[in-house]
């Protein structure tokens, strides 16, 4: 939509002060649209409070790296609609001060000669304003953890994007270690919304405890906008999806509903939870019934194993074991308690919220699939094939360098585990535990060094090709 058509539908830009923009936000019950659901009122706040007591300039962040394989909103609203997001984003930062707005977006490895949808789009965005608001666009690896908030910190400010070791409040030190606005790219068009209608219109639709409208991915490639509180069953009837098995709501962070939930969901941050479910990025994927859910399951604990940021034990042995302990499952060899066990392993530990997402994921998959879990335990399976119906990028088998251990050489000295406590565990008996361990850049030189002090010359490194 060109600037012109955008401003004789929506209006133009108001003039808001931050405290007034404050107001507005809160009385719109307008929270973010990124998975967490912060209300973006108190994120205002905290910005505007960081400000006046540092005495420093802030920065605006529109996160629309969208590291979700599921997710396509981003994409269609700055494809579609980047006047919305862009309004949003530059009512914020006149409201606070800030002289520029940085907006994030995935890199999907798109060659010169092909055309960039989202960045094409951008750009003729920007030029259409003529505002006195700079506008940044910075390009994100598509990764699952590059769409973390502390993440695209880190990669604007030129570090590799991984979400921080330690938690951090970017509204303390955020763009270039100023208070910095962060929120997604949803949100910000909302904010736009809201303050070209008002609270009382904006709130027309929706609940009373979640006002205005939702933006959902289905199936991995529809967007739909539904007021919140819709039926999810309306939802998908009215994107043609068949009966289906499950709907996983929420993405890969997310949980399994089984149809008697499905049929009592409602899309709403409180409706979703009520049956067990989270709204998180807006993401819907039913799983059709001719496919093995925990087949599918686990392919996708793989992945999401694949994408650890690798700086913490959660991600770098957690994630692998819970994997591993699904695939026994579906093996007839494990268990379901195995499975909670693995999950478990780290809760509440890791650098950033992807171990605990993964388990979240983990465990709706043994409730929503009971039935299933019984038979492969008894019956060595479901019948059904893994047909990659869960929606997953094409990329390398694995990202780190390996370490394995030859057991015709190790003499259980345990050394390895003094040099690298995070990544090596010892059995009772003192061997390591896991004969072959992902290797995460930052640890491959401390790796290395185990390799050299083996006393038993029993360790081995293997560093994928570029």
């Amino acid at each position: 939509m060109a600037h012109g058509t955008h401003v004789d539908l929506h209006g133009p830009l108001p003039d808001l002060a931050v405290d007034e923009l404050i107001t507005l936000a809160g009385l719109g019950g307008l929270r973010g649209r990124g998975g967490a659901g912060f209300p973006f009122a108190r994120k205002l706040r905290a910005v505007q409070t960081a400000v006046a007591r540092r005495r420093c300039g802030p920065r605006v962040v529109v996160n629309a790296a969208e590291g979700e394989p599921g997710s396509a909103k981003d994409r269609m609203l700055l494809t579609r609609v980047p006047h919305l997001v862009l309004d949003g984003a530059e009512l914020a930062a006149r409201a606070l001060g800030s002289p520029q707005v940085v907006i994030g977006i995935a890199d999907r490895g798109t060659r010169r000669s092909e055309v960039d949808p989202v960045g094409e789009s951008l750009r003729e965005a920007v030029a259409e304003r003529r505002s006195a608001t700079a506008f940044r666009v910075v390009r994100m690896p598509h990764r699952f953890v590059s769409g973390q908030a502390g993440a695209l910190v880190e990669g604007i400010n030129g570090r590799t994007p991984l979400p921080p070791g330690s938690p951090r409040r970017t509204s303390e030190s955020g763009v270039g270690g100023l208070p910095t606005l962060l929120s997604n790219a949803e949100t910000y068009a909302q904010l736009a919304l809201l303050a070209a209608g008002g609270a009382d219109a904006y709130a027309a639709v929706g609940t009373p405890d979640q006002p205005g409208t939702v933006l959902l991915t289905v199936g991995g490639d529809t967007v739909v906008e539904a007021p919140a509180g819709t039926p999810l069953v309306h939802v998908l009837g009215v994107c043609g999806s068949p009966p289906a098995q499950a709907v996983l709501v929420g993405g890969y962070h997310g949980a399994w509903l089984a149809p008697p939930a499905v049929a009592r969901a409602r899309l709403s941050r409180a409706g979703l939870a009520e049956v067990g479910g989270t709204l998180g990025a807006g993401i819907v994927l039913p799983l059709a019934e001719n496919v093995c859910p925990l087949g599918e399951t686990a392919r996708t604990l793989r992945y999401l194993a694949r994408e650890s940021a690798g700086q913490c034990g959660p991600c770098v042995r957690g994630l692998p074991a819970l994997a591993d302990a699904f695939l026994a499952l579906i093996g007839g060899e494990g268990d379901p308690g195995a499975v909670e066990a693995a999950s478990g392993v780290g809760e509440g530990k890791g650098a950033c919220a992807h171990p605990d997402g993964a388990a979240v994921f983990a465990r709706s998959a043994l409730r929503a699939f009971a039935s299933d879990v019984s038979a492969h335990a008894w019956g060595g399976g479901c019948g059904r094939p893994v047909r990659g119906a869960l929606p997953l990028p094409d990329g390398p088998a694995d990202r780190y360098a390996r370490l394995s251990v030859d057991w015709s050489r190790c003499d259980g000295h345990g050394l390895c585990a003094e040099l690298l406590p995070e990544l090596v565990r010892l059995d009772a008996n003192g061997f390591p535990e896991d004969p072959d361990l992902p290797v995460p850049a930052s640890w491959e030189a401390d790796a290395d060094r185990a390799v050299r002090m083996c006393p038993a010359l029993a360790l081995r490194m293997s560093v994928p090709e570029a």
